[in-house]
């Protein structure tokens, strides 16, 4: 068992790295770091600038955007090449591993305190393990899945959210036209995730009769057009952003109800990513659980999922640490 441990979490805008000393199998943090990638020309670098010269790792595990094959990072987002052998080699032949960042992050909800959590449903109580399935929308839409074992957990990662978008109204059938116009293929993360949010407002510029705000549309221009947007509907400023989020917030439910169908998630929905957080007035809303529970025959079963929303912008640090202790991967 490994007795200190480096970790990280690797995104196309932040690194997040952090060495935890392992105790009775659990990680506990020593320092930790955030980093803008851009600022170093490979994660090996990045590795180095952290590491002081008598930290002494044992293991790392890091978790990349994107799929990991064959040892390799295939992330779109990040500029690095990112080879499992050639990091270890790096990091002094320690062993390393390479995860997908939602399969991290899947290893780090278990660890979560209370207080990190915010329920959206409640479900009902399990007398035993069940899988969980894991959903988070940020620049991206990442899925995967807690699948339960006699030892505990095993996270299994997809690439789900590159599938079909599946439009659940008329309204919805219209944003998929206008997407198909501009994209080859339209996925849910197209319309779930930060650029998708914007996706969706600029639809509905084109069915809403109401003239954009000159100052929105100002905001928009000078900085990220989807946090605008948020905030612009959780003021109530503004009726198309309103409108944007609250559909926006709709599908977001409808997906986690096909992930929580594709595992059986019996043991409940985590909701992870950036954006969740920020517009949990709109998730709280009775329309989030209502859109969630619409699935006309599973609508019992899905009543029975508890659906939780997780506060800790670390989870996927957490759970790197936690793989690398036990060696997972």
């Amino acid at each position: 068992m490994a007795s200190i441990v480096l970790a990280g979490d690797i995104g196309g805008t932040k690194t997040h790295l952090g060495l935890y000393r392992v105790a009775g199998g659990a990680p506990a943090l020593i320092r930790d770091q955030l980093y803008a990638t851009a600022d170093f020309p490979s994660l090996e670098a990045a590795c180095a600038a952290f590491l002081a010269p008598e930290d002494r790792p044992d293991a790392a595990c890091f978790g990349v955007p994107g799929p990991v094959i064959d040892g390799r990072s295939h992330a779109t987002n990040v500029p690095w090449e990112i080879e499992r052998d050639a990091l270890s080699r790096a990091l002094g032949g320690m062993p390393a591993r390479l995860m997908n960042d939602l399969e991290t992050t899947a290893y780090g909800m278990p660890h979560l305190r209370p207080g990190d959590l915010v329920t959206l449903h409640p479900g009902e109580p399990r007398r035993e393990a069940a899988n969980i399935a894991v959903i988070a929308a940020g620049t991206g839409l990442g899925e995967a899945a807690l699948i339960a074992a006699p030892r505990g957990y095993f996270a299994v990662a997809s690439e789900g959210g590159h599938c079909d978008f599946a439009p659940r109204s008329a309204e919805q059938r219209g944003l998929l036209e206008f997407l198909a116009r501009e994209f080859d293929h339209v996925s849910f993360e197209r319309v779930l995730s930060g650029p998708g949010l914007h996706n969706i407002y600029r639809y509905l510029l084109t069915t809403r009769a109401e003239a954009e705000s000159g100052g929105l549309a100002e905001q928009m221009r000078a900085g990220d057009p989807s946090a605008a947007i948020s905030a612009a509907a959780i003021a109530g400023s503004d009726a198309r952003c309103v409108a944007a989020l609250r559909m926006f917030v709709k599908i977001y439910a409808a997906e986690a109800a096909n992930l929580a169908l594709k595992f059986l998630a019996l043991g409940g929905v985590m909701i992870g990513g950036g954006i969740a957080p920020k517009i949990l007035p709109f998730m709280r809303d009775p329309a989030f659980v209502e859109a969630f529970l619409n699935k006309g025959r599973l609508r019992a079963t899905l009543a029975r999922i508890p659906v939780r929303v997780s506060l800790n912008q670390s989870g996927a640090l957490i759970g790197a640490a936690w793989a690398a202790a036990a060696g997972v991967g």
